[in-house]
């Protein structure tokens, strides 16, 4: 059976009480096309569905149980029609997103803000993302974009770099070093280090700062979670090393304090991810244009101004 979703349509509105010439003048074809439709309907499904009562076609029983589920399959289609529309519409559609739980603290919000306040009606979903795995959620297809500090290579992936994150020795409110604004991670070589697992790109950079100053670091405590580990150094159990918004050192430290490293490199690339083999939806074209045109050292400054105004207010 190949039931026409038109002739569907055409059902819908004379059980609802049009008459078959008012379709035929609403569709602009023929008052007979519309009948014989209606008669081959019925025939693919054995019964009438309409019965003529005067001039008025009015629907049998099996015509009314068959209307509750045309009903219902056409709501679905139009929602259907309805939503791939709106994906199309760059205006309206949704993006769907993954960054990395550090980068939703600074870089995410401040790109997404200044984005909506030019579209408005852009939704976003967020996911997110572990750096410790070795593929991107942009390969998986159900995420448009990805905000990470890993270099992703491969041909099916490009990776744009925005913005060079800086990296910061966290140390105890108490530590020797918590009232310094500069050290040496050779400084620290002989403390316990809170790190992230293995196999994360922190972890990683973080090693081979701590080789390139010529010791290898003593790990006492490891975890999933960049928060975790501050809160461990904020507790006393050792120092770590951890990423910060450029310039934000003093305000994003929590009751840890976070020291400039002196150290050659002491950064990280932060990028934006999407696949080559994915084509993106309006939507997400125009936020990965957005993203990529953004002027983030004007638009960073211009936020850590509007905070550090407010608190001075409430002040």
């Amino acid at each position: 059976m190949s039931v026409d979703t038109e002739v569907l349509r055409w059902f819908q509105q004379v059980a609802d009480g049009a008459t078959v010439t008012e379709v035929a003048e609403l569709q602009i074809i023929s008052q007979p096309a519309v009948s014989r439709a209606l008669a081959r309907l019925e025939d693919e499904l054995g019964t009438p569905l309409l019965s003529k009562s005067g001039r008025v076609l009015r629907l049998t029983h099996a015509g009314a149980v068959f209307k509750r589920h045309a009903d219902a399959v056409l709501h679905q289609l139009d929602d259907g029609l309805a939503a791939v529309s709106e994906l199309l519409d760059p205006e309206t559609g949704t993006v769907a997103l993954a960054f990395q739980p550090s980068l939703g603290t600074w870089l995410v919000p401040a790109l997404i803000s200044d984005f909506s306040a030019r579209h408005p009606s852009v939704r976003f979903r967020l996911e997110q993302s572990q750096d410790s795995l070795l593929s991107s959620p942009v390969t998986g297809g159900g995420i448009d974009l990805e905000f990470t500090a890993r270099r992703l290579r491969g041909q099916e992936i490009d990776w744009k770099r925005l913005v060079t994150e800086p990296l910061w020795l966290a140390v105890p409110s108490d530590h020797r070093l918590a009232g310094r604004r500069q050290a040496a991670l050779a400084e620290v070589a002989a403390e316990d280090f809170v790190m992230l697992h293995r196999g994360w790109e922190l972890r990683a950079r973080s090693e081979e700062l701590c080789a390139a100053a010529g010791f290898t670091p003593s790990v006492t405590f490891e975890g999933d979670d960049l928060a975790m580990v501050r809160g461990f150094v904020a507790a006393g159990l050792g120092v770590s090393i951890v990423p910060a918004p450029p310039g934000a050192a003093t305000r994003w430290a929590g009751r840890e304090r976070l020291v400039e490293i002196a150290d050659a490199g002491a950064s990280r690339d932060v990028g934006l991810a999407w696949s080559r083999e994915r084509h993106l939806l309006p939507a997400a074209q125009l936020f990965r244009q957005h993203v990529l045109e953004a002027d983030l050292q004007t638009l960073f400054s211009a936020r850590g101004g509007e905070e550090q105004a407010a608190s001075a207010e409430r002040s």
